[in-house]
Parts: C-alpha cells; structure tokens; sequence
C-alpha cells in the first residue's frame, strides 16, 4: 500500500467540488469533464485533481450493456422509473447515481514508470479506508457476486458492496473513479438494474456475461455504518484527507483555457452515445 499512499500524497491537489450543482448537471458532462482533466493532468498544465460529483436519477450503462438483445425494453423500463441514461466511456456496466450517491475521481499523471492498474485501485481503496478509519469497519476489495456492475475492486463491508471504481486513461492520464453509495437503499437500486437486465435479456443467452443481480448483496454506507451520514459528511471527510495529503490545495471550476478542451470532449462522448445507442 506504499506505493497507493504515495499517489495520495500529492504536493498539491487541485479539488473542483461538482457534488451539488443539482438535477440540470447531466452525467455525460462529467464523463467529458474527467477527460478533459486528464490531459491538463496528463499534459503538466494541471496539478492533480480531485473531483467530487452527483447526478441525479441517472443510469450510466458500460458498452456492453448496450449489446444487451432487448435493450430498448430496457431503456424505456428505465425511463418509465424517471431515469436518465448515458454510456460511460470507461470500463464495467449499469451502475445507478442519484442523489445519494457521491462520485469521487482521482486524476493523476502518469511519470516516471506510470501507474499499474492496480496502483491506481489500491490508491482509490486505501482513500476509502483512510476516510473512514474511524469507524471498527473493515473495508474489503474483492468481487461481490450477484452485485451490479461487480469487479475485483468492489469494495464492501460484512459482505455487503456499497462502492465500485473504475479507470480511464487519456494523454498519460490516469482519472480513477469511485461511486460511493452513501444515503438510501443499496438494495432498492440493486433491484433497478435487476429489472432492467430482465427487460433487456429476456432470459436469451448472450456472448458476454451479464450480471444475475442479487439486491440483498447491496447495501448504503448509512445502513451498514448504522449511522445517517450524509453526502456532506462524506465530502467533509474527503477534504480533510486531502488537506493532510497536500502541500496546497487549489479550489476552482475549470480553468479558460480548458473549455475548449472539454467542448472537444463533450462533442466526443455524445456521438459515442449517439452511435451506442440510436439504433434502439
């Protein structure tokens, strides 16, 4: 974990906080966002960057999803239950974000010998841990079976996942990505992607496989902590871990000239989505 604590470390962080813009803030801005960061980042223009953001009401589909053979039962399944839907450009699938849900990424460049993959996980997972180290838990990295979106890097309490993460690499680089389920019912958005896998699949055998999402095997950091923490209290959290990791911290939105950047991304990731998804 030395080597995890080390990207934590930065000399200085440069935090732009998109966690309470509200409803109008629309994922694909985020996903274009990110990108945009990563080659200021990856490029030398940019410290690292830590970014907070929440979306509400969105699905956010991995590519795969979108080979699913009845997606379009799906989508409209999804839009009947007053959710958005976008396709992310990292790795995974389905995941829901709302309101209760916190999205952090790490946006850091790749010198010297680069970041391993795993690094970059460890990184994210030993942030968790250092933001809840008060608390008599212990947070596993591991494969939570029947969970949506599963991966080795589900990090879960007693069994119960209430997180993911994900990377993207772009211009060397590297934004690693966590949801953090913080408020409300892991086990009621578990049971979403459930049913929009039932629409969608229609039981058919597929190539890739599809997740067979168990909702008891999700849970929230309120229920499995016991305690009604909110969203800002883990952002306050999240700060104060930053402010001991950090020479400085830089608080701002984007900087002028990155705008252009992110209207070339914005532009990217929406005809992604168009291709993705205007055959249904």
């Amino acid at each position: 974990m030395d080597e995890a604590l080390q990207l934590l470390r930065q000399p200085k962080w440069r935090w732009i906080d998109q966690s309470a813009i509200g409803p109008h803030f629309h994922a694909l801005q985020s996903f274009a966002t990110d990108d945009t960061l990563c080659e200021s980042v990856g490029t030398g223009k940019s410290p690292a960057v830590a970014r907070s953001w929440v979306h509400h009401q969105t699905i956010v589909l991995g590519i795969q999803d979108t080979r699913l053979p009845y997606l379009q039962e799906g989508l409209n399944f999804l839009e009947q239950q007053g959710y958005k839907y976008i396709v992310r450009n990292s790795g995974g699938l389905a995941v829901v974000l709302d309101e209760g849900v916190l999205n952090l990424s790490l946006i850091l460049p790749e010198v010297e010998k680069g970041i391993d993959i795993n690094r970059g996980y460890d990184a994210m997972w030993l942030l968790i841990k250092k933001m809840f180290s008060d608390f008599d838990i212990e947070i596993e990295a591991r494969e939570i079976v029947g969970s949506y979106c599963p991966g080795s890097y589900d990090l879960s309490i007693g069994g119960k996942k209430f997180a993911g993460i994900s990377q993207r690499r772009l211009k060397r680089g590297v934004a690693v990505q966590i949801y953090l389920c913080v408020t409300g019912s892991g086990s009621e958005r578990a049971e979403l992607i459930r049913q929009f896998y039932q629409y969608a699949k229609q039981g058919q055998e597929t190539k890739f496989f599809y997740p067979d999402v168990q909702p008891e095997v999700m849970s929230s950091l309120s229920e499995l902590l016991g305690t009604p923490i909110t969203v800002q209290d883990v952002m306050l959290r999240f700060l104060t871990f930053l402010n001991q990791n950090s020479g400085e911290i830089l608080a701002g939105q984007l900087l002028p000239e990155e705008y252009d950047l992110f209207h070339h991304y914005y532009e990217r990731i929406i005809e992604r989505n168009s291709k993705f998804l205007d055959s249904e």
